[in-house]
């Protein structure tokens, strides 16, 4: 079983930062790579940001300049960096995993159960 588990939500105002962390732990063997998505209500969950193990890095044209993803390999942890938060920023982020739980295993892709983010006034 493999966990993710979010933090790092909040209210903020306009202008705003906020960082977003994401840990991993279980029965994992490898990731190859790591991602934020987020949802809106009555939207479409939609890629924010994603990360490779290798260090690769792409975002939405929505975030570009403004958030910045990274990840600590060591300890299967993510971090979503957001600058200059606007309300459109405002939704549910989730946190996904993409890796093997065994060698030459089939990859799965795994889900944390999202924090909250709003920017308002």
């Amino acid at each position: 079983q493999v966990q993710l588990v979010e933090s790092g939500g909040g209210l903020v105002q306009p202008g705003g930062s906020l960082r977003l962390s994401c840990v991993a732990s279980g029965s994992i063997f490898s990731i190859d790579a790591m991602a934020w998505y987020r949802q809106a209500p009555d939207k479409q969950r939609e890629l924010v940001a994603g990360i490779t193990s290798g260090g690769s890095t792409n975002y939405a044209d929505s975030v570009k300049g403004r958030f910045t993803i990274s990840r600590d390999n060591t300890r299967n942890l993510v971090y979503l960096q957001m600058n200059s938060l606007k309300p459109e920023d405002a939704a549910v982020y989730y946190c996904k995993l993409r890796g093997r739980r065994r060698i030459g295993g089939p990859r799965y892709d795994y889900w944390g159960q999202g924090t909250q983010v709003t920017v308002s006034s």
